[in-house]
């Protein structure tokens, strides 16, 4: 049933009907309510690419995740998706890996579907060459980056302090007398450096040199995860804690540490990043460092429609992060 049939049936013109259906004024009541009661009846849905030709807007906006099975990413592009559909935008979600040359893809695909704007999950698409793929294909369309931010005038960043959340991580430990520690670091992404530079400050303040930390580099899998705590345990059988920055690994070391019959945290203790859904399915349910990612998500969807709305925002927010205490510390 198109505009034109309902016109028809109503015997009045197509840009009365097409009024009507979009809440236009001009038109008498009496006419609108029997409008209005043909376009229930044969449940008429304006055809929203039409729609966009005439208002220069597609009411889609992007979503670029890296990796669609790490379920703390896929987790932010839910909540930003729900809060996008309730302001009627669909979303365009795209895993495009690690590599700069699916990232740049991704951004050239979003510019050909004409979406209105994006959102970007992660401090990975905080790089050259996603800023050089914005300049080039969305150089107009307002990008919000969850746990980054590019110097560019249309990009805001939504970003978390984890570096001092990591510094609290080290303090927690040592309060507790855990004070030969171990950090894992998942991939060289500028949130998970940040991390890193938390740790080396936190290790620093309680009289540890750099050159002589314990950092490990890990991809975050349940596989390497186990791997990389079997390899701490040979190399210092004398730690006492492990930080790790992202939950899915932490869940695995403590599935290798308890196999060894090492007891968590009594004798080493275990933190995580991300406050995941795997914090309260592991035994023991794992202390991690919340990096507030539902508040993220809501904030970068905000910004996202402020931005759409002509509403001002700052470049940069910044979300305070806090450790969530469980049973392995």
């Amino acid at each position: 049933m198109t505009i034109y049939d309902i016109a028809k049936i109503a015997g009045v013109s197509a840009s009365t009907v097409s009024r009507v259906a979009n809440h236009k004024p001009g038109i008498k009541e009496e006419t609108r309510r029997q409008i209005q009661e043909l376009l229930d009846q044969y449940d008429y849905r304006p055809n929203e690419t039409a729609r966009g030709l005439v208002n220069q807007s597609s009411r889609m906006i992007g979503i670029l995740i890296t990796d669609i099975r790490y379920a703390h990413h896929v987790d932010i592009a839910y909540h930003i998706e729900k809060e996008m559909e309730k302001q009627g935008y669909c979303s365009l979600i795209l895993n495009t890996g690690l590599s700069d040359e699916k990232k740049i893809q991704a951004i050239k695909v979003l510019s050909q579907r004409r979406v209105d704007g994006a959102i970007l999950v992660g401090s990975t698409f905080q790089c050259d060459a996603v800023k050089q793929a914005l300049t080039t294909y969305l150089s107009k369309e307002p990008v919000i980056i969850t746990n980054g931010y590019l110097d560019l005038p249309n990009v805001k960043g939504v970003l978390v302090n984890e570096k001092e959340g990591i510094e609290s991580c080290v303090e927690l430990l040592a309060d507790k007398g855990h004070q030969k520690l171990a950090f894992v670091l998942p991939n060289h992404t500028p949130s998970n450096l940040a991390k890193q530079k938390g740790f080396i400050a936190g290790m620093e303040a309680l009289g540890w040199k750099k050159d002589e930390l314990w950092i490990y580099t890990s991809p975050t899998t349940l596989e390497d995860g186990r791997r990389v705590t079997e390899q701490i345990l040979e190399e210092h059988p004398d730690v006492e804690g492990l930080i790790f920055g992202e939950d899915l690994s932490a869940v695995s070391g403590i599935r290798a540490l308890l196999d060894k019959h090492i007891a968590v945290p009594g004798q080493i203790a275990v933190i995580g990043v991300d406050n995941s859904r795997y914090c309260d399915i592991c035994y023991p349910r794992l202390t991690s460092l919340n990096n507030r990612m539902v508040e993220m998500s809501f904030e970068a969807a905000r910004i996202l429609l402020d931005d759409l709305e002509g509403r001002k925002n700052p470049e940069k927010i910044m979300l305070f992060s806090g450790i969530i205490e469980r049973e392995t510390t």
